[in-house]
Protein backbone atom coordinates (compact mmCIF):
# COMPACT_ATOMS: atom_id res chain seq x y z
CA UNK A 1 0.00 0.00 0.00
CA UNK A 2 1.52 3.17 -0.77
CA UNK A 3 0.48 7.14 0.18
CA UNK A 4 2.31 9.77 -1.43
CA UNK A 5 0.96 13.55 -0.79
CA UNK A 6 2.48 15.81 -2.79
CA UNK A 7 2.28 19.71 -3.37
CA UNK A 8 5.04 21.88 -5.63
CA UNK A 9 7.21 24.19 -3.81
CA UNK A 10 10.43 25.88 -5.66
CA UNK A 11 11.89 25.93 -1.91
CA UNK A 12 12.06 22.33 -1.15
CA UNK A 13 13.90 18.99 -1.92
CA UNK A 14 11.64 16.72 -4.10
CA UNK A 15 10.52 13.87 -1.80
CA UNK A 16 10.78 12.34 1.85
CA UNK A 17 10.63 8.41 2.09
CA UNK A 18 9.07 7.40 5.52
CA UNK A 19 10.81 4.45 7.49
CA UNK A 20 9.99 3.34 11.33
CA UNK A 21 11.97 6.16 12.61
CA UNK A 22 10.61 8.79 10.86
CA UNK A 23 7.47 7.69 10.61
CA UNK A 24 7.00 8.45 14.15
CA UNK A 25 7.01 12.17 13.75
CA UNK A 26 3.99 12.38 10.79
CA UNK A 27 1.88 9.67 12.28
CA UNK A 28 -0.25 12.24 14.06
CA UNK A 29 -3.61 14.32 12.57
CA UNK A 30 -2.22 17.72 13.15
CA UNK A 31 1.15 17.45 12.31
CA UNK A 32 -0.34 15.91 8.79
CA UNK A 33 -2.40 19.05 8.90
CA UNK A 34 0.55 21.40 9.36
CA UNK A 35 2.56 19.64 6.99
CA UNK A 36 0.19 20.41 4.31
CA UNK A 37 -0.59 23.72 5.04
CA UNK A 38 3.13 24.32 5.14
CA UNK A 39 3.31 22.90 1.41
CA UNK A 40 -0.08 24.25 -0.32
CA UNK A 41 0.00 27.97 1.03
CA UNK A 42 4.33 28.52 1.46
CA UNK A 43 6.32 29.70 5.17
CA UNK A 44 4.23 30.79 8.70
CA UNK A 45 4.67 31.01 11.85
CA UNK A 46 2.80 29.15 14.56
CA UNK A 47 1.05 31.75 15.19
CA UNK A 48 -0.28 31.79 11.89
CA UNK A 49 -0.77 28.86 11.19
CA UNK A 50 -3.12 28.43 14.39
CA UNK A 51 -5.52 30.15 12.94
CA UNK A 52 -5.70 28.83 9.95
CA UNK A 53 -6.12 25.49 11.04
CA UNK A 54 -8.25 26.42 14.07
CA UNK A 55 -5.88 25.19 16.91
CA UNK A 56 -3.86 26.91 19.40
CA UNK A 57 -0.57 28.81 19.05
CA UNK A 58 0.82 26.53 21.61
CA UNK A 59 0.06 22.94 19.58
CA UNK A 60 1.26 23.94 16.64
CA UNK A 61 4.44 25.47 18.26
CA UNK A 62 4.54 22.06 20.23
CA UNK A 63 3.91 19.98 16.71
CA UNK A 64 6.38 22.43 14.74
CA UNK A 65 9.30 21.23 17.00
CA UNK A 66 8.47 17.67 16.35
CA UNK A 67 7.97 18.08 12.36
CA UNK A 68 11.59 19.98 12.48
CA UNK A 69 13.02 16.97 14.66
CA UNK A 70 12.10 14.15 12.51
CA UNK A 71 13.32 16.49 9.24
CA UNK A 72 9.96 17.14 7.60
CA UNK A 73 9.98 21.15 8.27
CA UNK A 74 12.75 23.87 8.65
CA UNK A 75 13.21 27.54 9.58
CA UNK A 76 13.13 29.97 6.97
CA UNK A 77 15.68 31.77 8.07
CA UNK A 78 15.38 34.69 5.80
CA UNK A 79 11.89 35.41 7.17
CA UNK A 80 12.50 34.68 10.59
CA UNK A 81 13.11 37.72 13.59
CA UNK A 82 14.04 37.48 17.24
CA UNK A 83 10.31 37.24 18.35
CA UNK A 84 8.87 35.07 15.53
CA UNK A 85 10.03 31.79 13.99
CA UNK A 86 8.90 30.96 10.39
CA UNK A 87 8.65 27.68 9.39
CA UNK A 88 8.31 25.90 5.70
CA UNK A 89 8.23 22.71 4.62
CA UNK A 90 11.82 20.65 3.68
CA UNK A 91 10.38 18.15 0.64
CA UNK A 92 7.72 19.10 -2.03
CA UNK A 93 6.14 15.36 -1.12
CA UNK A 94 5.98 12.16 0.96
CA UNK A 95 6.44 8.90 0.19
CA UNK A 96 4.82 5.39 2.25
CA UNK A 97 5.08 2.11 1.23
CA UNK A 98 4.08 0.03 3.93
CA UNK A 99 5.31 -3.05 2.22
CA UNK A 100 8.61 -1.85 2.96
CA UNK A 101 8.40 -2.14 7.08
CA UNK A 102 8.74 -5.75 7.00
CA UNK A 103 6.21 -7.78 9.58
CA UNK A 104 7.42 -6.66 13.34
CA UNK A 105 4.18 -5.35 15.35
CA UNK A 106 5.51 -1.79 15.85
CA UNK A 107 5.81 -0.80 12.55
CA UNK A 108 3.21 -2.51 11.30
CA UNK A 109 1.00 -0.67 14.11
CA UNK A 110 2.43 2.74 13.31
CA UNK A 111 1.97 2.33 9.64
CA UNK A 112 -1.66 1.51 9.90
CA UNK A 113 -2.04 4.74 12.81
CA UNK A 114 -0.37 7.08 9.98
CA UNK A 115 -2.75 5.85 7.27
CA UNK A 116 -6.10 6.07 9.94
CA UNK A 117 -4.72 9.75 9.73
CA UNK A 118 -4.18 10.41 6.09
CA UNK A 119 -7.65 9.13 5.77
CA UNK A 120 -9.37 10.92 8.38
CA UNK A 121 -7.50 14.17 6.45
CA UNK A 122 -9.33 12.67 2.94
CA UNK A 123 -12.46 12.40 4.50
CA UNK A 124 -12.46 16.15 6.37
CA UNK A 125 -11.33 17.52 3.20
CA UNK A 126 -14.08 16.08 1.57
CA UNK A 127 -16.85 16.85 3.66
CA UNK A 128 -15.87 20.75 4.01
CA UNK A 129 -16.19 20.47 -0.15
CA UNK A 130 -19.71 19.03 0.40
CA UNK A 131 -20.57 21.32 2.86
CA UNK A 132 -19.09 24.22 1.06
CA UNK A 133 -21.65 23.51 -2.05
CA UNK A 134 -24.56 25.21 -1.39
CA UNK A 135 -22.14 28.58 -1.09
CA UNK A 136 -20.58 28.15 -3.74
CA UNK A 137 -21.85 29.50 -7.49
CA UNK A 138 -20.76 29.61 -11.35
CA UNK A 139 -18.46 27.13 -13.29
CA UNK A 140 -16.96 25.85 -9.78
CA UNK A 141 -20.70 24.46 -8.43
CA UNK A 142 -20.34 22.03 -11.11
CA UNK A 143 -16.00 21.43 -10.98
CA UNK A 144 -15.85 18.96 -8.18
CA UNK A 145 -16.13 15.27 -8.58
CA UNK A 146 -16.85 12.17 -5.97
CA UNK A 147 -16.91 9.13 -7.96
CA UNK A 148 -16.81 5.37 -7.25
CA UNK A 149 -16.15 2.61 -9.68
CA UNK A 150 -16.02 -0.97 -8.74
CA UNK A 151 -13.53 -3.01 -10.49
CA UNK A 152 -12.39 -6.48 -10.24
CA UNK A 153 -8.83 -7.01 -11.02
CA UNK A 154 -5.23 -8.81 -10.51
CA UNK A 155 -2.61 -7.37 -7.95
CA UNK A 156 -0.42 -6.16 -11.31
CA UNK A 157 -3.72 -4.86 -12.79
CA UNK A 158 -4.23 -2.64 -9.54
CA UNK A 159 -0.70 -1.33 -9.32
CA UNK A 160 -0.82 -0.69 -13.02
CA UNK A 161 -3.93 1.63 -12.67
CA UNK A 162 -2.42 3.16 -9.55
CA UNK A 163 0.79 3.91 -11.65
CA UNK A 164 -1.43 5.24 -14.56
CA UNK A 165 -3.29 7.80 -12.36
CA UNK A 166 -0.13 8.99 -10.48
CA UNK A 167 0.61 10.15 -14.18
CA UNK A 168 -1.68 11.78 -15.49
CA UNK A 169 -2.45 13.76 -12.06
CA UNK A 170 1.15 14.34 -12.33
CA UNK A 171 0.71 16.34 -15.36
CA UNK A 172 -1.91 19.07 -13.89
CA UNK A 173 -0.29 19.66 -10.24
CA UNK A 174 2.73 21.65 -10.36
CA UNK A 175 2.48 24.92 -8.69
CA UNK A 176 3.99 27.23 -6.47
CA UNK A 177 2.95 28.62 -3.20
CA UNK A 178 5.01 31.78 -3.17
CA UNK A 179 4.07 32.76 -6.42
CA UNK A 180 1.03 35.20 -7.21
CA UNK A 181 -2.36 33.12 -7.97
CA UNK A 182 -3.43 32.82 -11.56
CA UNK A 183 -6.97 34.49 -11.79
CA UNK A 184 -9.63 31.74 -12.16
CA UNK A 185 -7.80 29.29 -10.86
CA UNK A 186 -7.99 27.71 -7.02
CA UNK A 187 -6.26 24.64 -5.12
CA UNK A 188 -8.13 21.24 -5.80
CA UNK A 189 -7.31 17.58 -4.10
CA UNK A 190 -6.99 14.98 -5.64
CA UNK A 191 -7.76 12.13 -3.47
CA UNK A 192 -6.74 8.77 -5.58
CA UNK A 193 -8.23 5.40 -2.88
CA UNK A 194 -7.54 1.95 -4.31
CA UNK A 195 -8.84 -0.26 -1.97
CA UNK A 196 -8.98 -4.05 -2.83
CA UNK A 197 -11.51 -6.02 -0.77
CA UNK A 198 -8.98 -8.96 0.41
CA UNK A 199 -9.90 -12.32 -1.17
CA UNK A 200 -9.03 -13.97 2.70
CA UNK A 201 -12.09 -12.04 3.87
CA UNK A 202 -14.55 -12.96 0.36
CA UNK A 203 -13.00 -16.15 1.16
CA UNK A 204 -13.80 -16.83 4.79
CA UNK A 205 -17.04 -19.46 5.90
CA UNK A 206 -20.37 -18.20 6.69
CA UNK A 207 -19.85 -19.02 10.37
CA UNK A 208 -23.75 -17.46 11.06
Amino acid sequence: MKNQDANDDSGTRDLIELDPRNLKGLAHPLRLRILGALREFGPATSCGLAGRLGESSGATSYHLRQLAAFGFIEEDEGRGTKRERWWKAAHKSTYFDERSFGNDSESTALGAEFLRAVAGAHAARTVAWIDGLPDSSGAWRRAGAISDYALRLSPDELRSLEAELAEVIGRYRSFDPAEPVVPGTAMVAAQVQLLPRFPEAEAAPDRG
